[in-house]
């Protein structure tokens, strides 16, 4: 990539405060050396810590109102025509809906690296996300849409066996609703533990469809992850592939990554581009997949509209993010070709001892241990300019947590 350009040409505003706020933070120090501003409702976590950013804490920030009246007055302040560009990011889903409704009214301020409300409601509701696959020709788990206003017995009469998958097919919808016993993903081993899930969401207070999958069978190293970059055309610029070794396993973080090596597949994201260019996207784009050994294709399962939250193993493995988002959008760079990201590096915010225990394929547990020996991994967490003695003990505190929950989970499977 070109050289960056000066700190003072861009001020980034960041949306949240947990893992994913905190590497854009380095993200942006290391590619420019400039200090975002991060709002959230968190005061501590690792952007409360950090050093490398200003840190807003806002009570009720989870309140449409409160986060609109408070990017006003953000947009007041430090924007303008003698101030670098405001280039604001969100960094969960709701932040990107909220964001993306009012674009509009926030780009008097703010530089937005977001698509279209339009868009957004169409690929977030993963059942007409899976119908645009079927469209351009990508590989899918086969799929059942369930309407959950109706008790109309969908645990009968399906059309592949159990164990499945029970999962809302609007994510931000389902992450703010009140439901008993709430999972991100429900993995259902006979019909009348589908049953119960059904009965569950039916009584809350979620009002979305829920989809039932077939279960593509491995363990978490058949996961893959993907980021793609569109620019401000709609063309492909760039893709990462990362290969999941470990995902978390908590009822609320289920299938999020905490282990990748970065890999090599082209094929997969060739699918990207087609799905991204048939519909106009622009932006970051981010993709949970699975190999399935039984006919050797990858299955798209869904889309963020956003960088991932382990978007970080695409910066270690040498493709920063951020200087994406500053070339396109604030430099306004013409792009050319599609850039895929090679060679391997490991991503791990979990310690090494969860790696050696809890990784299950001896190969790819070797080849992790092996890049950690050889200097070729990255804990997103620990960052020489910011390691302060508080940061330090959260990032102990961190691994330990992360080392208590996989024993629980492993204990409990046994």
């Amino acid at each position: 990539m070109p050289p960056a350009v000066p700190a003072a040409d861009v001020r980034p505003v960041i949306l949240g405060g947990d893992i994913t706020a905190y590497t854009l933070v380095r993200s942006f120090h290391e590619a420019y050396g400039v200090r975002p501003l991060v709002l959230n409702m968190t005061k501590g976590g690792p952007v409360g810590l950090s050093r490398l950013c200003d840190h807003e804490f806002v009570e009720d920030f989870g309140d449409e109102a409160v986060l609109i009246r408070t990017l006003e007055r953000v947009g007041r302040e430090h924007g303008g025509p003698d101030k670098p560009p405001l280039l604001l990011i969100a960094t969960g889903d709701w932040y990107v809906e909220i964001v993306v409704e009012h674009k509009d009214h926030l780009a008097q301020w703010f530089t937005i690296p977001y698509i279209d409300m339009g868009l957004l409601e169409r690929i977030v509701r993963k059942d007409v996300f899976y119908g645009i696959l079927d469209e351009v020709g990508v590989p899918h788990p086969a799929t059942v849409v369930v309407d959950m206003s109706t008790d109309a017995g969908e645990e009968r009469d399906l059309p592949f066996g159990y164990p499945l998958v029970a999962k809302p097919a609007d994510s931000s919808r389902f992450h703010y609703a009140s439901v008993e016993g709430k999972k991100k993903v429900y993995i259902c081993e006979s019909e009348a533990e589908l049953a119960e899930t059904l009965r569950q969401v039916r009584a809350s207070t979620y009002d979305g469809t829920m989809l039932l999958q077939e279960f593509v069978p491995g363990d978490d190293t058949n996961m893959r992850v993907l980021t793609c970059y569109s620019d401000r055309e709609g063309k492909v610029r760039f893709g990462s592939v990362g290969h999941v070794l470990l995902e978390e396993h908590h009822p609320l973080a289920i299938g999020n990554p905490c282990v990748i090596v970065n890999t090599e597949a082209d094929e997969v994201i060739e699918h990207a581009r087609r799905f991204l260019e048939h519909i106009g996207y622009v932006g970051f784009s981010n993709f949970d997949l699975k190999y399935d050994r039984r006919d050797g294709t990858y299955k798209f399962f869904e889309i963020n509209v956003r960088l991932g939250r382990s978007n970080f193993y695409v910066t270690a493995g040498g493709h920063n993010v951020t200087e994406w988002y500053v070339r396109d959008w604030v430099r306004h760079e013409p792009m050319e070709g599609l850039t895929i990201a090679r060679g391997e590096h490991l991503f791990a915010f979990v310690p090494r001892s969860v790696i050696r225990r809890y990784v299950l394929d001896p190969a790819l547990r070797a080849k992790a241990l092996g890049l950690i020996e050889a200097g070729r991994a990255s804990d997103p967490n620990v960052y020489g300019p910011d390691l302060t003695l508080q940061r330090r003990v959260y990032n102990a505190i961190y691994h330990l947590n992360h080392v208590r929950k996989f024993r629980q989970y492993f204990t409990d499977r046994r």
